[in-house]
């Protein structure tokens, strides 16, 4: 049997995407976390926490992704500062989660690896869910 079949080559683009995509996500777990802080009411703060948990499942598997194929833990770090307020913060997420999307439309197609392919497309549905979560804030609070 073709090992490559098992195994699809994995570009170093590729891999260098899925390590900005640790970094974003990262990113987003620390600054929601001031945000759903911040946040006018304990509804809307539950849902930011919700969305927060969202980020650290997609954290979580692209880090194995990573390990996986580099046999190397990433190292991540902080990309963005964090908004101070919540109105400036809910627009910097809506934002970024709409970049998000494309981003990892784009990681997923860049690969012939169903893995990161699979991985990758549902992070960027649960982008835009985010997405649609934090424009309702916008304009409704």
């Amino acid at each position: 049997m073709n090992q490559n079949a098992i195994q699809p080559s994995t570009s170093t683009e590729v891999i260098n995407d899925i390590l900005k995509a640790i970094n974003g996500e990262y990113n987003a777990i620390y600054c929601y976390g001031i945000l759903a802080n911040q946040a006018p009411n304990a509804k809307i703060k539950n849902r930011i926490l919700e969305i927060r948990n969202d980020e650290i499942r997609h954290y979580e598997t692209f880090w194995h992704i990573y390990i996986s194929l580099t046999g190397n833990q990433p190292s991540p770090q902080i990309t963005k500062e964090c908004p101070t307020d919540y109105k400036s913060g809910v627009l910097a997420a809506f934002i970024d989660e709409q970049e998000t999307v494309d981003f990892y439309h784009e990681i997923a197609r860049k690969t012939n690896n169903p893995v990161i392919n699979a991985a990758f497309t549902q992070a960027s549905a649960d982008e835009q869910n985010h997405a649609v979560w934090y424009l309702y804030f916008m304009n409704n609070h």
